[in-house]
Formats: structure tokens, C-alpha cells, sequence
């Protein structure tokens, strides 16, 4: 496997902007920055990342993402592209995008679903605002609850011309090993064609200390069986990760889910489908 690119990686200093999801969680209410994240990357073939939206408070939208543009100005970081938040049932959903709007940085937005109500998907605001990514050539990251992914089936197919990726496999609900009816659902998202899927966030949903390989198998399989190997792509969901493992664990356990994998296919799955899907430069 050539070097990896992070599909999903997120930055954050709650010093400087708030946080109010992490209330509750003091290990990870703290700086993750760039320095934190090269340092969880050593020993690692790493050709660089996809910043994906944290979930700012509102108030923090604008100063939030000209931080991260700054610190993508950074040869040293290698963010090769950025998944900026947009609240998109908001009239001026884009306002805070519009200094970045023609950086060629800007893959694409992600507006966190599973805190929402279901009414959200079919709010007329919230998908007037989705079909305006599509002229731009903008995707939207999904990041969605297991139980969700029926009203995930219908926007995706609304809009034909929009390229979704769906966050954390679906976030099933792995500690209760529970397979259905995500699995049934998983098989109809992966038949649409500007759907892929991110191998990430599994092992936020497992009790740490008590689980395995063996734990994440049939999620991570029925994945890849649903969409296969060239619209599958790997993401670290650090720091969340570093809830129940370090990023380390988190890799060599997805190296040994696709221990049976050709080099080509985990050249896709590590970073060729990201170059591909997020229309990224060649590190």
C-alpha cells in the first residue's frame, strides 16, 4: 500500500471557538491541532487529509473555518481539502463560505444530521440550499443516525447530480450488535451511484477495552460488500477515535479487516478513492 490519505480527520481549539457538543467530554474539549494530529500520525505512511466539519457553535462559523483555510495554507499539514459546515436550513447558510468559495481547498460541506430532527431532511430551506452544491460541483458528507438512513435514501435520490458520502459506515449501533435493518438499508444505499461510504467512526460506537477485530468485521464487510472497493474510503475520525483507541489501533485494526485485500484494492480504500471522489491534488 502507497502512502494513506485520511478521508476524515477533524481540527479544533476550544480556547478559541466553542464546542457546545462536547460539553461532557473533557478529554476531547481540549486543543486537537495540527501538531496533536502529526504526532498521532508518526510512523505512518501518510500523504496527507480531508478536514471534515466539527460542528462549531454557530456564533464561531466564520472565525472557525478562515483557521483552518490558514493552517490548509500550510505545505507542512497537507490538508489537501476541506468539508466546511453549512447550516443548509438557513437562508445564508453559505455567508461564512463566501472568503473560500473559489479555493480550490473546498471539496465540499457537511451539515451533522443525527442531533437533528428527522423533519430536518424535508425542510424546504434545508434542500433548496442542497441543490445549490450542485452547480458548484460541491459533495455533501452525511453524518447520519442508523435509524435515519431510510430518510438518507430519499435524499440521496433527489438529487442525482450531488456526490454523497455517507460518514461512519452509517454509525450502526455496533455495541448492541445489531445488524438489521442497517444492514437491508446499507445494501439500498450502496445501488445508488452518487452514494460512496466512509470506512470510519466504527470505534466510537464500541465499549472500550472490550472489543476487537473480530467486533467490527461484519460492519466493516457488509460496507465494502455494499459498495465495493472503488467507492469505499478510509477515515480516521480523529480525535472522536481516540475515545475508545488511539489512531494507531484504529489502523492496524483496519489493516486486519482487509488483510485478504489485493495492493490495488487497498490503494483505493487508503487514498486513491479519496483523490478521486474529493477531486484531490496529487500529493
Amino acid at each position: 500500500m502507497r502512502a494513506f490519505i485520511d478521508a476524515h480527520q477533524h481540527l479544533w481549539d476550544p480556547e478559541r471557538f466553542s464546542f457546545s457538543w462536547m460539553d461532557g467530554l473533557p478529554s476531547l474539549n481540549v486543543l486537537h491541532g495540527m501538531g496533536e494530529y502529526r504526532d498521532a500520525m508518526q510512523g505512518f505512511a501518510y500523504a496527507g487529509s480531508v478536514y471534515v466539519d466539527t460542528d462549531v457553535d454557530e456564533k464561531d462559523l466564520s472565525g472557525e473555518i478562515a483557521w483552518v483555510f490558514q493552517l490548509a495554507e500550510e505545505p507542512a499539514n497537507r490538508i489537501l481539502g476541506i468539508v466546511a459546515s453549512a447550516r443548509l436550513e438557513q437562508g445564508d447558510c453559505f455567508a461564512h463560505l463566501e472568503p473560500h468559495w473559489g479555493s480550490p481547498l473546498l471539496k465540499g460541506v457537511r451539515r451533522v444530521l443525527h442531533t437533528q430532527e428527522n423533519s430536518l431532511f424535508l425542510d424546504g430551506q434545508f434542500l433548496e440550499n442542497m441543490a445549490a452544491l450542485e452547480a458548484p460541483g460541491l459533495s455533501f458528507d452525511i453524518c447520519a443516525r442508523a435509524d435515519q438512513l431510510p430518510l438518507v435514501i430519499d435524499l440521496v435520490r433527489r438529487f442525482p447530480g450531488i456526490q454523497f458520502i455517507l460518514d461512519h459506515c452509517g454509525n450502526p449501533v455496533v455495541k448492541q450488535g445489531a445488524l438489521e435493518p442497517w444492514l437491508t438499508q446499507m445494501k439500498m444505499l450502496g445501488e445508488l451511484d452518487n452514494l460512496v461510504c466512509k470506512l470510519s467512526g466504527l470505534v466510537a460506537h464500541v465499549d472500550a477495552g472490550d472489543w476487537s477485530a473480530r467486533t467490527l468485521r461484519p460492519y466493516a464487510g457488509a460496507v465494502i460488500e455494499a459498495f465495493g472497493w472503488e467507492r469505499v474510503l478510509w477515515g480516521s475520525d480523529w480525535p472522536v477515535c481516540t475515545l475508545t483507541c488511539s489512531l494507531k489501533r484504529w489502523m492496524d485494526v483496519a489493516l486486519e479487516l482487509t488483510s485478504d485485500a489485493s495492493d490495488e484494492q487497498l490503494d483505493a480504500l487508503f487514498g486513491g478513492n479519496a483523490r478521486r471522489i474529493y477531486r484531490l491534488e496529487q500529493p
